[in-house]
């Protein structure tokens, strides 16, 4: 693939992925997001598998900035779950244990 096919595709993916976050009501982003954690995770394989087929100064230091990047977004998805799921949870608050 040569480098305009690559950087095309990427446009298109940013566009379409604009696109439908944009549509998606301000309320539903954080259930939504931490709802699709394994697509971080697809993510992060991804920037491996590139990192790993890298030859180029350039492409390892691109596919480093991915991994990089694709990890941060998969902790943070989990850490932005588990700060929703901690809302949910009953609080004992001025409960006396006996």
């Amino acid at each position: 693939m040569d480098g305009f096919t690559a950087l095309y595709i990427f446009m298109l993916a940013a566009f379409t992925g604009y696109e439908v976050i944009s549509k998606v009501p301000v309320i539903l982003h954080t259930p939504l997001m931490s709802g699709s954690n394994f697509v971080h995770g697809i993510v992060l394989v991804g920037a491996m598998v590139a990192l790993g087929q890298a030859e180029t100064g350039t492409e390892i230091l691109i596919g480093f900035i991915a991994v990089l990047l694709g990890a941060g977004n998969a902790v943070g998805g989990y850490v932005v779950t588990e700060r929703m799921l901690e809302m949910f949870k009953a609080s004992n608050k001025g409960a006396s244990k006996a």
